[in-house]
């Protein structure tokens, strides 16, 4: 049975219910230019308020563009899908520079002011931000200091006095340099390209804030699949945020076997190609029902659809036939997590006594055994066509 139910709204369109799944329609765009845009996920609510905390954001920028300086009220974490660049955070004596590519993870704390370059010629930057809120939960801001519109300039908040003052100018110097109306993501010049992806002077090992690799901490492996995993073992930043931070490469036509998380829920976005996604859930976790019965949703998966997993909920994910299936996974409330396969040569149902298999399934544990140890591959296998 599925829980991919769909109504009508008011016009008629029809409208999904599925409370674990988000599209494209699921998106707002806070800035867009011709170089990009940066787009926002709705805020978790309803069987997902556990996590109304955070919010998904997706940044995508041309070849040779320049996102203006800012400054968040919440914690930032993103992911580099796909194209490189360049980073700088700033703080009062000194700038940190980061080159960064497919693959790096970065924490940007509240209220430190930075800036992003694509320094590609050719291809686009595509990052997963990942928004940890501070004050309110599932609210962030971004402060935008220069420019004058789309956004205006938070200095424009305070009065020209004020301002007049801070800077020790005047009002008409004050409006000259905030007369750039292009918006936040911005056309620039090879040559200041290359100028502000120059290696800082600084050695690498003055620096506090620089990326992580994911593709260098390999957890499973074989020819239906890869994970990789980064902790706060591996990334000591992770550590402020109880979390683990996974991706998942699904060649074509394979799967990953049922499993569970006992203690994390799993945010998740597809990254490239194309698959499926099978999870068990509880009816009353979305019907509000006091009986307990099981339901399988669903959904179809393609670039950037975000799929949220509750601990305990076991899941599948299968790429399609013909695309590899990318995803990067950000597990909140990660300590003390551990990842339980249902099925494969390495399950938990494999353990259980033979009285209780007996007992349990209704007929002989040599009957049982033989279906658990069928499989002799690991968590990933081909999936069915």
């Amino acid at each position: 049975m599925s829980l991919l139910k769909e109504s009508k709204s008011e016009n008629g369109k029809s409208v999904n219910n599925n409370p674990y799944v988000f599209k494209d329609e699921d998106f707002s765009t806070m800035f867009m230019t011709q170089e990009g845009k940066l787009s926002v996920l709705n805020k978790f609510n309803g069987v997902l308020r556990g996590i109304e905390n955070y919010r998904m954001l997706i940044f995508e920028s041309n070849p040779l563009s320049f996102l203006t300086p800012s400054h968040w009220d919440s914690d930032i974490i993103f992911f580099v899908g796909h194209g490189k660049g360049t980073i700088s955070l700033v703080f009062e004596n000194r700038r940190e520079s980061y080159n960064i590519e497919k693959g790096h993870l970065m924490v940007i704390p509240a209220g430190v002011t930075f800036y992003i370059i694509n320094s590609d010629d050719h291809e686009k930057l595509y990052l997963t931000m990942f928004v940890s809120s501070i004050a309110n939960p599932g609210d962030f801001v971004p402060f935008f200091g220069s420019g004058g519109a789309n956004p205006e300039s938070f200095l424009f908040a305070f009065s020209t006095a004020v301002l007049e003052t801070s800077f020790n100018t005047t009002k008409e110097s004050l409006e000259k340099i905030f007369s750039q109306k292009k918006g936040v993501i911005l056309q620039a010049t090879k040559e200041q390209i290359v100028a502000l992806t120059a290696e800082e002077e600084e050695k690498e090992t003055n620096k506090q804030f620089g990326p992580c690799q994911i593709y260098s901490y390999l957890r499973e492996s074989n020819e239906c699949g890869k994970l990789f995993m980064v902790d706060y073992n591996e990334y000591q930043k992770l550590l402020d945020f109880n979390m683990f931070i996974s991706f998942s490469n699904l060649p074509q036509g394979c799967m990953n076997t049922p499993f569970i998380s006992s203690r994390a829920t799993k945010i998740i976005m597809v990254v490239s190609g194309r698959g499926r996604l099978e999870m068990a859930a509880s009816s009353n976790d979305v019907d509000g029902t006091t009986e307990t019965f099981y339901k399988q949703i669903s959904a179809e998966l393609k670039p950037g659809v975000v799929f949220v997993i509750p601990p305990g909920h076991p899941m599948v994910l299968m790429s399609s036939q013909d695309e590899t299936l990318e995803t990067i996974c950000f597990e909140v409330n990660a300590k003390g997590n551990q990842k339980f396969s249902l099925a494969g040569k390495v399950n938990v149902m494999k353990n259980i006594q033979k009285e209780a298999k007996s007992l349990a399934f209704g007929t002989s544990a040599e009957e049982v055994d033989i279906v658990l140890n069928s499989q002799q591959l690991n968590f990933f296998i081909k999936a069915p066509k």
